[in-house]
C-alpha cells in the first residue's frame, strides 16, 4: 500500500508524457489528447472526490527525484511542440520516432491544420503550467538546495518567469492575503485584469527584492549575481534554441506557449486567494488560502491543492502538507476551478456565498473590518448588503 503513495505523484509525468505523446501524433490527436486530459482533471476531481490521507514517506530522494524529472518532461513537450511546426527535423528525432514506433511522424505533421496547431499550443501551456511551474513552485521554496533551485529555476524560464523564485518566496508569502500582495486579487477583480496587474506588480516586486538583496552584499544591480537578469538570460537561451528547432515561427510559437504559461499562473494565483483579507501584523493561517483536496488534482499536482497548509508553513515538503479539511475550500479541483475563473459571471455567483462564509466563520475581529471595507469597495452589492 505505501507504494501507491510514491506512485500516485507519477501520474503527474504519464500526463506529461500523454500531452508529448498527443502533439508528435499530429492532426486530430493532438486536440484529442488537450481534451482528454482536460477530462482528466475535471472528471477525475468529480468521480474520486477527497484524499485526505497524510502517509509517512521514507525515500525523500525519490520525492525528490519526481520533481526533478519534470524539466526533461516539459523540454519535450515544447521540442514537440516546436518540432511539429517546423519544417525540418532537428536532431533526427522524427526519423528516431519513426524508426522506433512505425508511425509516419513526417506525414502525420504534415496532415495537422491550423486549428490543431492551435490545439497543441494550448496543451503546451497547460503543461508548461502543470508540469513545470508546479514542480519548480516546490523546488524553488528549497533554497537550500542549490541543485533543487536550479531545476526550479530552468522550469521558471519556460514561461518567462524565473522572477516567480523571487517574489513569490520573498514577497508572496510574506504579504499574501494583504494589499501589499501582488498575487491577491481584491474582491470584485475579474481574472483577466488580475493576469495583468499582478504580473506587472509582481515583476516589480521582484527587481526590488533582488535590489535589495544586492545591496546588503555590497553589489550593485548590474552584477552577474542578479537573479532577475540571470533568469532573463535563461529565457532568452531558451529562445535561441526554439530559433534553432524551428526558426522565427518557432520563437513566435514558444513566445505565445510562455506568456500562456504565465498568465496561467496568475489565474491559479486568483483562485488560491481571492478576496482574502488579512491583518499583516498576525502571522499567515490556513485560513488565509482557498484550499482543496481533490484525489486527481493533489495526485496530479504535487499536493498544490493543499494550499492552506503550503502557506502556515511554506517550508513543509509537498509530500508532508496537511488536508486542512477546515480550512477554506475552492469551488472544487483546480483545473475545474480554474475554467470557471475564465467566466466572471459565473465566478462571482459561486465564489460570493464563500467570501461572505469566511467573513462570518473564519476572519477575525480585525479581518471582519476589513472585510467590510474591502466588500464596500469592491462594488458587489451582495457583499455589501451582508457584510
Amino acid at each position: 500500500m505505501m507504494l501507491l503513495h510514491y506512485l500516485k505523484y507519477f501520474l503527474f509525468h504519464a500526463v506529461g508524457a500523454a500531452a508529448c505523446v498527443a502533439i508528435f501524433a499530429g492532426g486530430i490527436w493532438t486536440p484529442a489528447g488537450f481534451a482528454a486530459i482536460l477530462i482528466y482533471y475535471v472528471v477525475g476531481d468529480a468521480i474520486f472526490g477527497d484524499d485526505r490521507s497524510t502517509p509517512r514517506y521514507g525515500l525523500q530522494w525519490l520525492l525528490t527525484a519526481q520533481l526533478w524529472l519534470a524539466l526533461p518532461l516539459v523540454s519535450a513537450i515544447v521540442f514537440a511542440m516546436l518540432w511539429s511546426v517546423s519544417t525540418g527535423d532537428f536532431g533526427g528525432v522524427g526519423r528516431w520516432i519513426q524508426a522506433q514506433t512505425g508511425f509516419d511522424v513526417f506525414a502525420a505533421r504534415a496532415a495537422t491544420d491550423g486549428w490543431e496547431h492551435a490545439a497543441g499550443v494550448l496543451l503546451t501551456i497547460l503543461m508548461i503550467g502543470i508540469c513545470g511551474t508546479i514542480p519548480a513552485h516546490e523546488l524553488t521554496h528549497r533554497t537550500w538546495d542549490p541543485m533543487s533551485m536550479l531545476v526550479g529555476r530552468w522550469l521558471l524560464a519556460f514561461s518567462f518567469d524565473t522572477n516567480f523564485s523571487i517574489e513569490h518566496v520573498y514577497g508572496h508569502h510574506r504579504y499574501v492575503s494583504t494589499v501589499d500582495d501582488p498575487a491577491t486579487a481584491p474582491r470584485g477583480r475579474s481574472v483577466y485584469f488580475h493576469v495583468l496587474a499582478s504580473t506587472l506588480k509582481g515583476h516589480r516586486s521582484a527587481w526590488n527584492i533582488e535590489k535589495r538583496r544586492l545591496q546588503r552584499d555590497g553589489r550593485t544591480v548590474l552584477s552577474p549575481r542578479n537573479a532577475v537578469l540571470r533568469g532573463i538570460a535563461m529565457s532568452g537561451l531558451l529562445l535561441v534554441a526554439a530559433y534553432e528547432i524551428a526558426g522565427a515561427t518557432g520563437v513566435l510559437v514558444f513566445t505565445a506557449c510562455a506568456l500562456g504559461a504565465k498568465a496561467l499562473l496568475e489565474i491559479v494565483n486568483y483562485m488560491e486567494h481571492y478576496g482574502m483579507v488579512r491583518n499583516p501584523a498576525l502571522p499567515v493561517q490556513p485560513r488565509h488560502s482557498w484550499n482543496t483536496n481533490r484525489r486527481i488534482s493533489s495526485w496530479s499536482m504535487f499536493n498544490l491543492t493543499r494550499h492552506s497548509h503550503h502557506h502556515a508553513q511554506g517550508e513543509v515538503p509537498y509530500q508532508d502538507l496537511k488536508p486542512m479539511p477546515d480550512a477554506p475550500q475552492m469551488i472544487t479541483g483546480y483545473l475545474t476551478t480554474i475554467i470557471v475563473t475564465l467566466i466572471p459571471p459565473l465566478w462571482h455567483r459561486l465564489m460570493t456565498p464563500k467570501i461572505l462564509e469566511w467573513d462570518r466563520v473564519h476572519a477575525s475581529a480585525e479581518e471582519k473590518l476589513l472585510a467590510r471595507n474591502a466588500n464596500a469597495a469592491s462594488g458587489i452589492r451582495a457583499l455589501q448588503a451582508r457584510s
